[in-house]
């Protein structure tokens, strides 16, 4: 019998976002999490980034379930794209499996995947392994570390989590759980390593709380706050300070409001009575009595927010009369388009309020003396720093020296890595593909290196399109042909280039005619190639060419 365990990381290592880990032994596979990324600025067009399952669809008929430790869109996202190839039950808490029914009702798959909600401190079997969920604290209610009981020992699996020993809702995070799995013996630690480069604790949420009812207090504009639409326990705490001082609460962007609306039917918030109302209604109050609570954090293009900055949306117009609060920090890479937003929010006269240092945002990941102890409770054999950039992984590997790990038990993997672990010894041997796949608007559509490459083509070098009418009768060129550009450079300052452009093409369509080359594919070919290069030595660019044939 197989006697180790394989841990496969398909995504978020060396990234921030797209979580996906596979755990393997014998016959039997589990997926912790399936969630995904954000596009980088370069990847033009595209909405969403996927983990590639490739993997998992070669290995489908050992699939158990997939596991969900809370239901952040890094974590949950790439449920509905995952499950319209396998067919598996998902297991996780109630909230996490609202959320996730939504999505999956907007893909049309609620009534063909099994969900199976599980409370923390529940225990249950998939194949050869148990799972047992151990509450934690995070920015969303219901987050779950994992303890999986595998044939060779147990891998404590964090999630995301910190503590917080005044959280809004929920309770403390169970540590002493974690610390009787870590005197039972925790063959391996897979550890979140987002905040590792934090030095001290994470602050507590109620902190924000405090930093609300400051904003609030004695402010006669109309109060326009973002956060992050997920986080159940900043939306309770603005509602709650609103409430307070006597303010009536909007909300804009409908992933928001589908978050409010399981949160209050599952009893995850508690909202006062005639507190909530319409945007529609909100207009027609006193600035000084509404407050309006808005998805955009991190500057989305289609976000409510980022509407109202640039005069897109239909209900709320942006001017002097609104303070404008940031309740979030920017996911790493977001940076520039969230000042964008900012800059256009000031230029409408708005009061924005954004910096850090006023406690508007706490983060919900551990910082370094939490990660610490996390080490020292569960005191793990072979620990492997995950989620997170390449150097918070480096660095998370440090503490774990520092904790008393031995470095010869800690692996910093990859995405793709496969990592054999016996109970007494860790290592990479090989790889799995685990690429990033690349989803073009919300049917789901993949956008292949090729189609990206040709719009980072477009975006840096523009196109050439050159119209060459042919003869219908005896496929010869009739007239001089029409060259079109976008994006490349203005024909009407360009006058000698475009001439030079025209000869090149006649030589070329010459040269195929004395060559007798007489197939319309392979004279644009021709002209492709020929154009293609004079531009360049021309103009050192290389804009996209395009040649069309038209019959006259």
């Amino acid at each position: 019998m197989q006697s180790k365990l394989k841990i496969i990381p398909l995504g978020g290592l060396g990234e921030i976002g797209k979580n996906m880990t596979a755990y393997e032994f014998g016959s039997d596979i589990i997926v912790v999490d399936c969630g995904m990324g954000f596009p980088d600025e370069d990847m033009y067009g595209i909405d969403i980034v996927l983990p590639d399952i490739s993997y998992l669809r070669a290995n489908a008929d050992k699939i158990r379930g997939i596991i969900l430790t809370h239901g952040h869109e890094d974590h949950i996202g790439a449920v509905p794209y995952v499950l319209k190839e396998l067919d598996v039950p998902v297991y996780t808490t109630p909230l996490t499996a609202a959320l996730v029914e939504l999505k999956l009702d907007e893909h049309d798959l609620l009534y063909n995947t099994q969900i199976f909600t599980k409370k923390p401190g529940a225990v249950f079997r998939l194949g050869c392994f148990s799972v047992e969920f151990i509450h934690v604290n995070h920015s969303i209610p219901d987050s779950v570390a994992l303890a999986i009981k595998t044939p060779i020992g147990t891998v404590i699996h964090t999630g995301d989590w910190k503590i917080d020993v005044t959280p809004i809702s929920g309770g403390m995070i169970d540590l002493t759980r974690l610390g009787q799995l870590g005197n039972d013996g925790v063959l391996a630690l897979l550890g979140d390593s987002t905040n590792v480069e934090k030095p001290g604790h994470s602050d507590s949420e109620r902190k924000v709380g405090e930093s609300f009812d400051k904003l609030f207090v004695g402010c006669k504009k109309r109060i326009i706050i973002t956060t992050f639409a997920s986080n159940v326990h900043r939306l309770q705490q603005i509602i709650s300070v609103a409430a307070k001082y006597g303010r009536r609460v909007a909300i804009s962007g409908r992933s928001m409001e589908n978050v409010l609306k399981v949160s209050m039917e599952l009893g995850y918030m508690e909202i006062p009575d005639n507190v909530l109302i319409d945007l529609a209604e909100a207009n027609r109050l006193p600035k000084e009595q509404v407050v309006v609570i808005s998805t955009g954090s991190q500057g989305e293009s289609m976000s409510a927010l980022y509407r109202m900055a640039f005069s897109e949306h239909k209900q709320v117009r942006i001017d002097a009369g609104d303070r404008v609060i940031i309740s979030a920090s920017a996911i790493p890479g977001n940076e520039n388009t969230i000042s964008r937003v900012i800059d256009a929010l000031f230029a409408k006269g708005a009061e924005v309020i954004y910096d850090r240092h006023t406690d508007l945002h706490v983060s919900g990941h551990a910082s370094q003396e939490e990660l610490k102890m996390m080490l020292a409770l569960t005191k793990p054999r072979f620990f492997i720093p995950v989620h997170g950039e390449q150097r918070m992984l480096v660095k998370h590997a440090e503490l774990g020296k520092l904790m008393g790990v031995q470095p010869k038990n800690i692996v910093i993997a990859e995405n793709g890595s496969v990592i054999e672990l016996s109970k007494k010894s860790v290592g990479i041997e090989g790889s799995v593909p685990a690429g990033a796949v690349l989803v073009d608007g919300s049917g789901g559509g993949e956008v292949g290196s090729v189609v990206l490459h040709d719009r980072q083509r477009l975006a840096e070098d523009g196109m050439v399109v050159i119209v060459l009418p042919y003869s219908a009768y005896d496929h010869t060129m009739i007239a001089k042909p029409e060259i079109i550009t976008r994006g490349f450079i203005y024909v009407k300052e360009a006058e000698e280039l475009m001439n030079e452009l025209e000869r090149v093409t006649y030589e070329t369509v010459d040269a195929c005619h004395a060559a007798h080359i007489t197939d319309w594919t392979s004279i644009k070919a021709k002209v492709k190639s020929n154009v293609s290069g004079y531009l360049y030595k021309a103009t050192r660019r290389s804009p996209m060419i395009l040649p069309v044939i038209t019959e006259i």
